[in-house]
């Protein structure tokens, strides 16, 4: 038997048997609901990447068929489930806060079970501080097998007993698991998982392991059961999209996933993230001219615009490379936007390095861009770097950064003024309840008056100003 069937069919088994898990959970939710006069509540709170909030669709999927509700608070939940980032040390800080203060809810509800999960329980270091301070904590797992969530809260149940459920290598990729989506127009598909850049700085290859492409034909029947559904856009996920299906028995390149989902009746939007540099090709950027449904849209992160820097973080491009992709996305695909990811700070940056960076922001023109002080994360490469960047340099390139980008965001988004856009109206304004917000094909965030019946349309709007972030827009 081929060794791809082999795979297929323990994955068929692993989610018939969580389904089994969800089963008899269900049956233990429905007979405490009878005795207490509730249903039993879960909260659960997702820090981090897009790819950690798809995976929370898929937790909170598995919970509330398991019979769960959701709760508005940790404090009344009987289930708290953190799925956790360690992209940055403040993220993990700010979980460890909140489990200091579920000791406190525990107490009050002896019944409560908590896990945590995600990225951050793939470090040593983190579940040695789960054993020693954090003890009541029942439930801790990876990245690699949140779909046995079901087997492991019952067994939780079953045994009383504290469970670490960590996996050091990745091994099925479970489909078809109950997923609850943000909304019903809009959704993220993964198309693959795990990296295998190893950038000098980044500790996601450690924690999400070695690169792994789902199959097309899965991809392209879970995107069609989301339109069959009323999904109008889906965002394809991974940590480098354009080196999807490389490690496929049989290669499929992005560009070819592209245009078949590009076929896909009734779907009317495809974006996707991210875009590794040193992967785009002229293939992929030739697929996102010629499919009409792909936005002319493109998050490409540089890091640094020093070849120097970009060197030691081993990111495999220079700026001219970068520079040279920027012309060509823009030659090619007609009022596209780029937005970017921009590192401060990285060990041995020099002020030459830094202008660098700040030659690439005003050649590039970008929409906007993700920019971070540069985090020392324990495990990578960077962490043991000489010349570590005193803080109160870094801050100040920072800030100038900050000066030399906003400006240009702000002139992107002059340009669109006057124009009519197509945009997909995503929800009611938080500030204000007669303003809809929603984006343009080109990702660009627009504000208008509106009714809320208009959320999950794709409606014409004319842009009126420019408030540098966004825009403010009226029905044309």
């Amino acid at each position: 038997m081929r060794i791809e069937n082999i795979e297929q069919n323990n994955n068929v088994i692993e989610l018939e048997k969580q389904k089994e898990y969800m089963q008899k959970m269900k049956v233990h939710l429905s007979n405490l609901e009878k005795k207490t006069g509730r249903k039993q509540t879960y909260f659960l709170l997702t820090t981090g990447c897009q790819m950690n909030a798809h995976d929370s669709e898929k937790l909170a999927g598995m919970l509330e068929t398991m019979g769960f509700a959701e709760s508005p608070s940790e404090q009344k939940a009987d289930f708290v489930l953190y799925n956790t980032c360690c992209i940055r040390e403040n993220a993990e800080d700010k979980i460890y806060g909140r489990l200091g203060r579920l000791k406190y809810y525990k107490k009050q509800n002896p019944n409560m079970k908590i896990a945590i999960c995600g990225c951050m329980t793939q470090q040593d270091v983190v579940i040695e501080k789960l054993q020693k301070s954090y003890k009541y904590v029942d439930i801790v797992f990876g990245t690699f097998n949140l779909y046995k969530l079901p087997e492991l809260l019952y067994e939780s149940l079953e045994t009383k007993d504290t469970l670490f459920d960590i996996w050091k290598e990745e091994k099925e990729i479970v489909e078809n698991l109950p997923t609850v989506y943000k909304n019903t127009f809009q959704a993220s598909v993964n198309i693959m998982y795990g990296c295998d850049n190893f950038c000098a700085y980044c500790i996601v290859p450690y924690v999400r392991g070695r690169e792994r492409s789902r199959k097309p034909q899965e991809i392209i029947q879970e995107i069609q059961k989301l339109v069959n559904n009323g999904v109008k856009e889906v965002m394809l996920l991974g940590q480098n999209v354009n080196s999807y299906g490389k490690n496929l028995q049989t290669p499929v390149s992005f560009a070819q996933l592209l245009t078949q989902i590009n076929e896909i009746e009734g779907l009317e939007r495809i974006r996707f993230m991210t875009s590794h540099p040193k992967d785009l090709s002229d293939e992929l950027i030739l697929a996102m001219k010629e499919c009409d449904k792909v936005c002319n849209y493109i998050h490409l992160p540089i890091q640094s615009g020093s070849n120097r820097i970009l060197k030691w973080m081993n990111r495999h491009y220079t700026k001219e490379h970068y520079l040279e992709l920027v012309q060509k996305l823009k030659q090619s695909i007609k009022d596209i936007t780029i937005s970017t990811d921009i590192i401060v700070g990285f060990p041995g940056e020099t002020e030459e390095d830094f202008q660098q960076t700040l030659d690439v922001v005003r050649q590039v023109q970008y929409c906007t861009a993700f920019t971070f002080i540069y985090s020392k994360r324990s495990g990578t490469p960077a962490a043991t770097m000489e010349n570590q960047i005193p803080e109160d340099v870094v801050k100040d390139r920072f800030d100038r950064l900050l000066k030399v980008l906003n400006p240009i965001v702000a002139q992107v988004h002059q340009k669109q003024v006057g124009k009519t856009v197509n945009v997909l109206v995503e929800e009611v304004s938080k500030q204000d309840a007669a303003t809809l917000t929603g984006r343009a094909e080109d990702n660009t965030l627009v504000h208008f008056k509106g009714t809320k019946d208009l959320i999950g349309s794709i409606i014409p709007i004319k842009i009126i100003d420019n408030k540098t972030f966004y825009v403010i827009g009226e029905r044309a």
